[in-house]
């Protein structure tokens, strides 16, 4: 007589099917959001328009948005965001995106907290687009955002000198080169006059989150003074990486001083050596980054180019070299790994609260 079929099933089929599920809720429940978000924030907008509309024409005052703010709220009591304050955002926010297309596809996508950022701290169309892009793509959070656009994350992409036009394909040469940054900003780190290398590398090891979110996304760390063999004799590598993107190894060489030419040699011979031992097939060729204190740009110029594999070269600040300003602006290294943590989850559930 065959068996009636168990209550609860404690097989893998029964785990597959739950599992599976729980995914499509959670990715039900992050678009859900997301289009919540997306509605409030293009409701913003039109009340934004609105008011520059009616200030345009009929040549209402700034009283009218109080007058509004006091109005919606009795209107709607249990609905946060229709403060003064927030009134004059949504008249902020309009202006500066009069395209409704251009807000659909880029910042409605955003909560409301992290247009504000934008609003506040960029007065240029292009870098507020290139922002909410990189905040989209990447799961920021609110201060994470912020943040990036304290350190001059715009300014630092693809600022590296570097031989990638030369030694890579076309279409790895440009997003290699977009990756780099130039300064890479280090404000997690405090460094004596007297520290070496070692010391800078263990300070990174000690904030390896941080590091790899400075470094960007992508950066599988693989391990420091990682060993590489060649001909009986073993070399160690600073810092090796994977970059899931780009699909090859990265090597890290570390330099508490300005760039001498002899570390592109150095480093060369690192690239050929991994693309020798570890490089399997379909990873793509093997780069170099020269992380310095400093750089002349002839000099390092003149350094790589007869050099035949594909080395960047970019300098670093650590926290005690930044202006004052911009160090105060800046969260602590705890700060900043709790923030990481945060991003994704941010990016669904953040509700726009009335600031």
């Amino acid at each position: 007589m065959p068996q009636p079929p168990a209550l609860f099933p404690e097989d893998e089929n029964y785990f597959a099917l739950l599992n599976g599920l729980k995914q499509r809720i959670r990715g039900a429940q992050l678009k859900a959001a997301q289009a919540v978000n997306q509605e409030l924030i293009m409701l913003y907008w039109h009340i934004g328009q609105e008011i520059v509309n009616r200030q345009l024409t009929q040549g209402w005052g700034s009283k009218v948005i109080e007058r509004l703010a006091k109005d919606l709220k009795k209107e709607f009591p249990d609905v946060s965001g229709f403060s003064t304050r927030n009134l004059k955002y949504m008249r902020s926010f309009a202006e500066a995106y009069p395209d409704e297309t251009l807000v659909q596809r880029s910042v409605a996508q955003l909560p409301w907290r992290h247009n504000i950022a934008l609003l506040s701290k960029l007065n240029s169309l292009e870098m507020r687009i290139w922002y909410a892009q990189k905040a989209i793509n990447h799961g920021w959070s609110r201060d994470i955002l912020a943040m990036q656009i304290d350190s001059n994350l715009y300014g630092r992409q693809g600022g590296a000198i570097t031989n990638f036009e030369r030694t890579l394909p076309p279409e790895n040469s440009d997003l290699s080169h977009q990756l780099l940054k130039d300064p890479y900003n280090f404000d997690f780190l405090t460094l004596g006059e007297d520290a070496q290398e070692r010391d800078l590398e263990r300070g990174l090891l000690g904030h390896i989150r941080a590091f790899l979110m400075e470094l960007g996304v992508g950066f599988a760390f693989l391990g420091s003074q990682y060993p590489i063999v060649v001909d009986d004799k073993e070399y160690r590598i600073d810092l090796l990486f994977y970059h899931v993107r780009l699909h090859c190894y990265i090597v890290i060489d570390l330099k508490m001083r300005e760039f001498e030419p002899a570390f592109s040699g150095q480093m060369n011979f690192y690239v050929s050596a991994v693309n020798h031992t570890l490089r399997a097939e379909g990873d793509n060729p093997t780069i170099g980054i020269i992380l310095c204190k400093s750089k002349s740009k002839t000099v390092v110029e003149y350094a790589l180019d007869a050099v035949q594999h594909p080395i960047g070269v970019s300098t670093y600040m650590v926290r005690d070299e930044l202006p004052p300003a911009l160090q105060d602006s800046l969260p602590t290294a705890e700060q900043l790994e709790m923030e990481l943590e945060a991003a994704v989850k941010e990016l669904g559930d953040d509700q726009p609260d009335e600031p």
